[in-house]
């Protein structure tokens, strides 16, 4: 990884510019899997203390905590209420839409530590987990620089737009109908915020306040402006929650028991969907985006008329301030119309998303989406290719729902951006919440 060292006044921080891969896999047990909906996504089982599995998830979290003031560990540390657990955003709006303490208020120790939290429980494979998570933070900083250059407001959105884009929430759109850059009116999905809701709105119970700006602390595109913090107590008995966020990426890793209860909901977009910088390109995205394509791609014209949906969407469906809002009749072409190596093509275009989280873990779900394969759907609306706006593609199973949307870019005008989502019917948060 390539580092700049900077100065942030009285704390020094470090900006990354340059890709992060983990060294090693982690070793996990893993607790027995089945396919039915009771096994709550049994995954990797912790060990003894400082072993391995959700024990060294617990190990990292409470060293960092360790590394945290008094004041910083209660914006670290809260309770796991669902206002907390969902206050989660697509958007640049810093602390206003979530909780946690700041990677830009920290120390480089810090974070190091922070950073270690993450790569005990993300998924250690090239391109999707950790890596993928923190070329998303380089994503951030590019965007950053790009608006810079355009004389974009700092902390808002481009044209000296306050705390988000010029007309609106970006993408807006959700079903067909939505404006492309603001919000539809009535409508949550693509960033609005239903009235009353915590996320992107109101701060949530329990959360520091926010300050420096209309977007609250570390509103804005830098990789500064994520946030990390752990809802409950970390532990290898009890109920908690592993919650990373920041523009363009959602993490929610659910504990439970010493297993890991869900591994969702994850949002990752990115703007743009490829970069260079230093010499070496970026596209985060590409491995999910490809899966996808490679899927559609295999459809006959008959199956592609049945896969078609009558809505047009501008962004996901499920995103933030949507949970719990799966539509209640499955839409598309059945996966158990589709040849073997077809059916192959659907597990391999999900298991990005499902990588998020430890390699047993998603090992496990894999495992349980591949049982219910034959009572999962795959729908597209716009074109296959994934490369225009309102291009969309969805695989919605008895358990996975994962979707990816192409839309207009924000900062950099002319090219696309991408939304994506995953989530679990049943382990959204652990299974925790109710909806």
């Amino acid at each position: 990884m390539i580092d700049i060292w900077l100065s942030r006044g009285p704390k020094t921080r470090r900006r990354w510019t340059g890709g992060a891969c983990v060294a090693a896999s982690l070793m996990l047990a893993l607790t027995g899997c089945s396919g039915s909906d009771d096994d709550s996504s049994s995954t990797a089982t912790a060990t003894a203390a400082g072993g391995s599995g959700v024990a060294a998830v617990v190990n990292a979290a409470n060293a960092f905590l360790g590394t945290l003031s008094g004041d910083e560990k209660k914006q670290a540390q809260l309770e796991f209420t669902k206002a907390n657990a969902t206050a989660w955003s697509n958007l640049p709006c810093g602390s206003s839409c979530r909780v946690g303490v700041q990677f830009g208020t920290l120390t480089d120790a810090q974070v190091a530590a922070g950073k270690k939290v993450l790569q005990a429980a993300l998924g250690t494979s090239t391109g999707t987990g950790y890596d993928q998570a923190m070329k998303i933070l380089l994503a951030d900083e590019y965007l950053g620089s790009v608006q810079g250059s355009q004389g974009g407001a700092p902390g808002g959105g481009p044209s000296g737009a306050a705390g988000g884009p010029a007309g609106g929430v970006p993408g807006g759109g959700g079903p067909s109908g939505g404006p492309p850059g603001g919000i539809p009116s009535g409508a949550a999905p693509g960033g609005a915020i239903p009235s009353g809701a915590a996320p992107g709105g109101a701060m949530p119970s329990g959360a520091a306040p926010g300050g420096g700006g209309p977007g609250g602390a570390g509103s804005g595109y830098s990789n500064d402006s994520y946030f990390l913090a752990m809802l409950g107590t970390p532990s290898v008995t009890g109920t908690w929650q592993l919650h990373f966020g920041g523009h363009h990426l959602a993490v929610d890793l659910t504990y439970s028991a010493g297993k890991v209860a869900g591994a969702s909901p994850f949002f990752i977009g990115v703007e743009p969907t490829s970069w260079t910088a230093d010499g070496q390109t970026y596209a985060p995205l590409d491995i999910m985006r490809d899966g996808m394509v490679k899927l559609t791609g295999s459809l006959s014209s008959a199956q592609l008329a049945k896969a078609k949906l009558a809505k047009s969407y501008t962004d996901v469906l499920l995103g933030p301030g949507q949970d719990g809002q799966f539509p209640a009749k499955k839409e598309g072409l059945a996966v158990s119309e589709l040849s073997e190596a077809q059916k192959t093509l659907v597990l391999n275009a999900i298991k990005p998303w499902v990588s998020v989280v430890d390699d047993a873990t998603s090992t496990a779900l894999m495992s349980t989406y591949k049982s219910e394969l034959d009572k999962t759907y795959i729908a597209y609306s716009g074109g296959t290719g994934l490369t225009a706006h309102a291009d969309y593609v969805r695989i919605d199973g008895p358990s996975v729902w994962v979707e990816f949307v192409c839309q207009n870019g924000i900062v950099i005008q002319g090219k696309i951006h991408y939304h994506t989502i995953y989530r679990d019917h049943t382990r959204d948060y652990g299974g925790e919440l109710s909806f």
